[in-house]
């Protein structure tokens, strides 16, 4: 008996050949669909109309809260990305180091502790001593102003100053001006991309701090799941149907660069890629973007004591509580 299932995920190059049903999920008669912008997915997942969407750790891990948490997890990552990246500075401000961020003004994207959010406030925490309690956080939208995401729940724990960014207002421009001295956004602010001395990375050569960090901790930071609804996770044989489809869809990707490489990847439009790529693929291996939650446990667990620790969750949950039982073993 085929299910009928409608999934909604980013088109990215290692899920747009679900998309255009190059690769399908076995048993099932699925349907596609995406959004501009991949929060809207998140909102649309609370609302439960999809059988099967990405979701991002924190929406997802929020709900286990709830009297009767919704879904369970599999062990897919549509996003992923390292984070010290993700930290811009008000030039003036005089801050060189995360320990310069206590006592600050720190904006942060959408909500406070969103996933890159929480990745890089544990990281401070771990490496640098500097936990959220000494900072005040404004929340809001990096270039565009963005209501309260009042469809998710919205921890704040006791002795941490957090405020919503008022009507009009913006984190890039606020950051600009300095009343906010510090920024930790998944969006580059467009003022820095269009030359503005006045921000800056709070990590300008991050990327040797980011292979750095991958080299001592082996963690390269998910942003995402997949989700289903608990009354869907229970059918084993589907659970590893929608698996097999995400890990084939992701492997096409892969295969692509590597296969690539023998003609210096003559159809990519970036200069010098093909050195980046040996870099990366030296650092991270074949599989750079693994599935399954052998590969992943280590960070996953991270992510989930961060979050706990961050006031975001009650109790400290572990991969056995999040993911679907029939892929613990992948």
């Amino acid at each position: 008996m085929t299910t009928k299932l409608r999934v909604a995920a980013y088109v990215y190059e290692h899920t747009e050949v679900l998309f255009d049903g190059r690769v399908t999920i076995e048993g099932a008669d699925a349907t596609f669909e995406t959004a501009s912008l991949v929060s809207d997915i998140f909102r649309r997942t609370v609302e439960r109309r999809y059988d099967v969407s990405e979701y991002g750790l924190t929406y997802f891990l929020r709900t286990f809260d709830l009297e009767d948490s919704p879904f369970l997890a599999l062990p897919i990552f549509p996003n992923r990305n390292f984070r010290h990246s993700a930290v811009f500075v008000n030039t003036a401000a005089g801050i060189e180091k995360p320990q310069d961020l206590a006592g600050r003004t720190i904006g942060e994207f959408a909500m406070f502790g969103h996933d890159p959010g929480v990745w890089i406030k544990g990281i401070f925490s771990d490496e640098y001593g500097l936990t959220p309690d000494r900072s005040r956080w404004v929340i809001g939208g990096t270039d565009h102003p963005i209501p309260a995401f009042d469809w998710v729940p919205q921890p704040v724990p006791a002795g941490v100053d957090v405020r919503h960014a008022g009507e009009g207002e913006t984190l890039g421009a606020l950051l600009e001006s300095g009343e906010i001295d510090a920024l930790i956004s998944v969006d580059v602010p467009q003022a820095l991309l269009n030359g503005s001395t006045k921000i800056a990375r709070l990590f300008p050569d991050y990327e040797t701090v980011e292979r750095d960090y991958y080299r001592r901790t082996g963690i390269f930071p998910q942003m995402h799941v997949v989700a289903v609804p608990r009354e869907l996770a229970t059918r084993a044989d589907l659970m590893r149907s929608i698996y097999r489809a995400f890990h084939a869809a992701k492997e096409i990707a892969q295969r692509k660069y590597r296969h690539g490489a023998r003609k210096q990847h003559m159809d990519v439009v970036t200069p010098w890629f093909s050195r980046h790529f040996e870099e990366n693929r030296a650092l991270l291996g074949e599989d750079w973007w693994p599935y399954g939650l052998g590969a992943n446990r280590e960070a996953i667990d991270t992510f989930l004591r961060y979050h706990h620790e961050q006031g975001l969750s009650k109790r400290l949950l572990t991969s056995e509580d999040i993911f679907v039982p029939a892929l613990l073993d992948t």
